[in-house]
């Protein structure tokens, strides 16, 4: 019997402050629970981001004051629904915040946190410059939610780019792997497709990522088409340019069913790296 699930990612626009950013969330998320959602998804920074120059700013607090978590724990716990916050700012201990996602049950409490990994310090061109790690600490821990419909990991945005991250996710079990975005318009037209379906080909699991969509407050603009991907690598669902809900159902049966088809996971062979050029040429 399939092992059906109905997923729901919440393509919000960025917002410069925590209420603006609760106005625009609240109602998509009810949307989404009156059509029937097990769970919802919400983008990177789903709690506020505004930029200020090359650098985020998004509005950040104390995990335990923090307004917009404090408010989707309380929905959460009314319309009895899982979420997973993307991921927020959280004041840090070092002057830096950290961007960090929440998974919450449906009692509004939460089930797991995972801090963003891997910084998004790049040069696009001479002008477009941005390090991330100036300004947001880093985390160092990989993280696996456990839902009672799947277990889930959990990486943000740039993690993307770093597909050992998925695999190990993947090899402990994960059957969907999420990546919550705000990924910038230029990147993602060249590279958000392609890398969302390569992760879920390489790893023969489901990837869920939810993109925040349009203008960024103080500058850049968010590209949106929310996906879900399939084990096989095929889209089923794509958000498109506007914001809103996007809904899928997915049947969790197929990742067994690619795995066994392609079973990468499992055949790793021992290898060394040749030093001698001789050697390396075959």
């Amino acid at each position: 019997m399939p092992r059906l699930l109905d997923i729901a990612c919440l393509q919000t626009r960025p917002m410069p402050d925590f209420l603006s950013a609760l106005e625009e969330s609240l109602p998509l998320a009810e949307a989404a629970v009156k059509a029937g959602a097990d769970i919802l998804f919400l983008p990177e920074y789903c709690g506020g981001l505004k930029t200020d120059g090359s650098a985020v700013v998004p509005p950040s607090a104390s995990e335990a004051a923090h307004p917009f978590l404090q408010e989707m724990q309380d929905f959460a716990a009314r319309r009895q629904v899982w979420i997973n916050l993307g991921s927020i700012a959280i004041d840090g201990p070092d002057g830096r915040i950290i961007n960090r996602g929440f998974m919450l049950d449906d009692a509004g409490a939460i089930r797991g946190r995972y801090d963003k990994i891997n910084m998004f310090d790049i040069q696009l061109s001479e002008t477009e410059v941005y390090r991330e790690s100036a300004y947001v600490s880093p985390g160092h821990k990989a993280v696996v939610h456990d839902t009672p419909f799947a277990r889930i990991g959990h990486t943000i945005c740039y993690d993307l780019r770093f597909p050992e991250l998925f695999r190990t996710l993947a090899q402990d079990g994960a059957e969907i792997l999420i990546c919550p975005a705000a990924f910038t318009r230029k990147t993602g037209e060249a590279h958000w497709h392609v890398l969302n379906r390569a992760r879920a080909i390489e790893t023969t699991r489901f990837v869920i990522s939810c993109c925040a969509i349009g203008p960024v407050p103080g500058g850049g603009e968010c590209y949106g088409h929310s996906l879900v991907v399939n084990p096989w690598g095929e889209v089923i669902s794509d958000g498109g340019t506007l914001p809103g809900v996007v809904q899928a159902r997915i049947d969790l049966d197929k990742v067994s069913e690619a795995a066994g088809r392609i079973p990468s996971l499992d055949a790793d062979m021992p290898f060394t790296l040749a030093k001698d050029p001789k050697r390396s040429v075959a």
